[in-house]
């Protein structure tokens, strides 16, 4: 029987071998990872520095400089709130607020059940819609605390969401 660890370092090994030999570096086989595992566990970071012929304290200078990189494993439903300069203006903190106090955390990171993982984004890509939010990178935009109160209600009671979640 394979040990967890044996098996993330596994996947890890895949995801950098489907890269094409002449664009692998530490980035990009990171990436790989991610796009894999969904994070980056310390086995598959040893995998990246072995493959790369990188020292792992290379391979976490690069992983650490990236903001976007993950290094626990998320929920099974991803919530970012955007809180970019146009969603600060559009209203978002109440909406930032409403969704923490939902998910009972105080920042990003996952619930204690692992059902969601919040992540603050510098911006979704929708300001004309502000504030916005992703869950499962559906997008929804001019969303109000009701509105993510709502959306977070039918993730917790394992509803899927038709509506934009606005109010």
């Amino acid at each position: 029987m394979t040990s967890n660890a044996e098996s993330l370092r596994n996947r890890a090994f895949q995801a950098i071998r489907g890269q094409k030999p002449e664009t692998v570096t530490v980035l990009s086989c990171l990436l790989a990872v991610e796009d894999e595992l969904g994070y980056i566990p310390p086995e598959a970071a040893e995998e990246v520095a072995r493959v790369t012929g990188s020292t792992i304290n290379d391979v976490w200078g690069v992983a650490s400089f990236y903001t976007n990189f993950q290094f626990q494993p998320p929920g099974r439903h991803r919530v970012e709130v955007c809180w970019g300069p146009t969603c600060h203006v559009k209203g978002v903190m109440p909406v930032i607020r409403q969704v923490m106090d939902i998910l009972g955390i105080d920042g990003e990171g996952a619930t204690e059940d692992g059902n969601v993982s919040l992540r603050f984004n510098t911006c979704l890509g929708a300001c004309a819609n502000g504030p916005v939010i992703s869950v499962d990178h559906h997008l929804m935009g001019r969303i109000t605390p009701d509105g993510a109160r709502h959306v977070l209600e039918e993730i917790r009671n394992g509803i899927p969401s038709e509506d934009d979640g606005a109010s």
